[in-house]
């Protein structure tokens, strides 16, 4: 109770939520903005005033509505004041969108250089402007984008088409580019892509329809001619694809039935289709099948699976050739640099491995730690940095941009307090930065705290980066429940960077993001007679019930930590079935994890976990004791479909 009423006290003196009369105008002024109420807006204003630290966003509001009517002098004037904002930067790309609507491609190109951050929209309406112009270099550098922009914005549409006039994209890129938009799920950009096609090439729309629907039915009821055309013959393909996302075994038996009516790049592909799609479910064919796959132009996922599914074989020669070739620009990510040094420390290359190892090593991410260690190196957070001294608080205090921040923190206005936050960290040096983390801290929004000392660059403060709020709780209740503290840290850090109220697109909810059935499921199994879905926020209700389940999912899944956190982002049916028939080590388990989403977490709540665990002890912890050796598959118990 005494810490409680302590936080209240923090909230009704602190300037940081001190609300008055000004803020509801500007609540007032951004709805009226939001729904184009033009005389509610300019009431608003007035009441705001020209002092408050949202002001320039209530300017903004104004300036924004009627920009079809305003002169470039009035924009520029907006712009010149509040140079290097985030406002500014909005009110440019707002600027240029509008110019080049106009195709006032001169007006465009005169402000485009002052843009910092061009959203893709922006960056094609400058290929556009340049194009104006004939400046053909423009082409080339839109090139790349046939491949990697597969739902383009409108902005971006006019400059893929003149890649088709120009003759830089031909009938083979737009099948490309139908087939990656087929494999990303996207059926409706591939048929658009469609019409690219030339009339001889073009398939029939019901075909098509029939394919991305009813794709094995298709399979089995295809007209004999079906080979005697290109459209046919692709046709075909994109089926086996469909097919494939959801039994890959199945659309492999149909292709062995047709890929001798196929051409090579149909048949190629759909065989790369079939292994990508295998080497997710972890099916132990898929190596064979990316080998039916030959030469195959592979997209970054292809190549980054076919990778993982040699790992879960334990096939090294295929994981450092899959790597070598990769794309440079893939390869060098640190996971494919780890694990190329894991392969040809595999095949007794040890130097060549030790070298790949210093590139990443020291780096403050799984792959690092993974790096260190095999360099017998110790993780340990560096040495910190000097305090922050009162100057240097006082400088951040006063920084117009994480004003204008902790004043929409103030208002509740979250998404538009960290874009402004983000924004406002961008040119500081590692001093700025750790100040700006200890302003964040000291006005307990930590989030943003550990955004700022994330960022530093050799300068750095881990007990920022790493922030541990509600110590004496966190501690307590995980002693209580027999979890280790630097695990729940490391996994409420990945969850909700310590919003209290942080609640998920999926309905997950608090520090610990517990989802409303499982949170009433461990209440139930705890005995809590008295919870009901309002208590799930309480920070203490959401500790107890979050590390609770921590436990029984380390106790359901051989105490795993890796396993279980797996499970605590996607539950534990998925973490059992994602173990191999052997045992497997557990980074590789890690890297092999299907779902981007869970295996991004995993790898961070454990690298998360070890910072804790030195920063708590002073001694330095291996991240490898920690992934330790994954049991093989065992069949379910009953118990286990009980576990949510």
């Amino acid at each position: 109770m005494k810490s409680r009423v302590f936080v209240l006290s923090f909230f009704l003196i602190s300037p940081l939520f001190a609300q008055d009369g000004r803020d509801t105008a500007f609540l007032i002024a951004r709805d009226a903005f939001r729904v184009g109420d033009y005389l509610k807006l300019e009431r608003a204003a007035a009441t705001v005033g020209s002092d408050h630290d949202l002001s320039p966003y209530v300017e903004y509001f104004r300036l924004r509505m009627n920009l079809e009517q305003a002169d470039a002098m009035t924009v520029r004037d907006f712009l010149d004041r509040y140079d290097g904002s985030y406002v500014a930067e909005k009110l440019r790309g707002d600027w240029l969108r509008l110019l080049a609507r106009k195709s006032q491609w001169e007006g465009f190109e005169a402000e485009y250089p002052k843009l910092v951050a061009p959203e893709q929209e922006v960056l094609c309406l400058d290929l556009q402007a340049r194009l104006a112009r004939n400046d053909k270099t423009a082409l080339d550098e839109a090139q790349p984008l046939w491949l990697s922009l597969l739902e383009p914005p409108d902005g971006c549409q006019p400059v893929l088409e003149a890649l088709i006039w120009e003759k830089r994209v031909l009938a083979d890129d737009v099948w490309t580019r139908i087939r990656r938009q087929f494999e990303a799920n996207r059926i409706n950009w591939a048929k658009a892509t469609m019409h690219y096609l030339p009339a001889s090439q073009s398939p029939d729309n019901r075909q098509v329809d029939a394919v991305a629907d009813r794709a094995m039915a298709t399979l089995v009821k295809l007209p004999s001619s079906w080979a005697a055309t290109r459209p046919g013959r692709e046709t075909a393909a994109l089926a086996v694809q469909r097919v494939a996302t959801n039994d890959p075994r199945a659309a492999a038996d149909q292709l062995e039935k047709l890929q001798d009516r196929m051409g090579n790049s149909e048949r190629l592909w759909a065989w790369s289709e079939i292994a990508l799609n295998a080497a997710k479910r972890h099916m132990p064919d898929a190596l064979a099948w990316y080998a039916q796959a030959g030469a195959a132009p592979l997209s970054d996922e292809g190549h980054q699976w076919k990778v993982r599914a040699a790992l879960r074989a334990q096939e090294w020669g295929v994981v450092r050739s899959a790597i070598e070739a990769m794309p440079a620009q893939l390869a060098a990510r640190p996971e494919w640099i780890y694990w190329l040094g894991r392969a040809y420390k595999a095949g007794g290359r040890t130097t060549q491995a030790n070298a790949l190892f210093q590139r990443i090593a020291g780096q403050a991410h799984f792959y690092g730690n993974l790096a260190d260690e095999e360099l017998d190196q110790a993780i340990a957070p560096p040495a910190k940095a000097a305090p922050i001294s009162k100057e240097e608080l006082a400088a951040a205090t006063a920084n117009p941009g994480l004003k204008r921040a902790l004043a929409f923190f103030r208002l509740e206005l979250r998404t538009e307090g960290v874009k402004e936050w983000n924004w406002s960290l961008r040119a500081m040096s590692d001093r700025e930065l750790l100040a700006a983390a200890e302003l964040a801290k000291r006005n307990e929004i930590y989030d943003r705290a550990i955004a700022a000392a994330d960022r530093t660059k050799n300068e750095h403060d881990f007990s920022l980066r790493y922030l541990a709020p509600f110590g004496d709780q966190v501690r307590s209740v995980a002693r209580d429940q027999s979890v280790d503290d630097a695990w729940v840290y490391g996994l409420m850090r990945q969850e909700s960077r310590f919003i209290t109220h942080a609640k998920s697109g999926v309905g997950a909810s608090g520090l610990m993001q517990l989802m409303p059935a499982t949170a009433r499921w461990v209440a139930k199994k705890l005995g809590l007679k008295d919870f009901h879905q309002g208590k799930v926020n309480d920070t203490d209700t959401n500790l107890l019930l979050g590390t609770a389940y921590m436990r029984m999912v380390m106790e359901n899944l051989d105490n795993q930590p890796v396993l279980a956190s797996a499970a605590y982002n996607a539950g534990p049916g998925r973490a059992r079935k994602w173990r191999a028939e052997q045992p497997l080590e557990g980074a590789i388990y890690a890297e092999t994890i299907p779902f981007s989403e869970t295996r991004d977490y995993v790898k961070k709540v454990m690298s998360n976990s070890v910072y804790y665990s030195s920063l708590f002890t002073g001694k330095p912890d291996s991240l490898k004791a920690r992934l330790g050796v994954i049991g093989g598959r065992v069949a379910d118990s009953p118990k286990d479909a009980d576990l949510p």
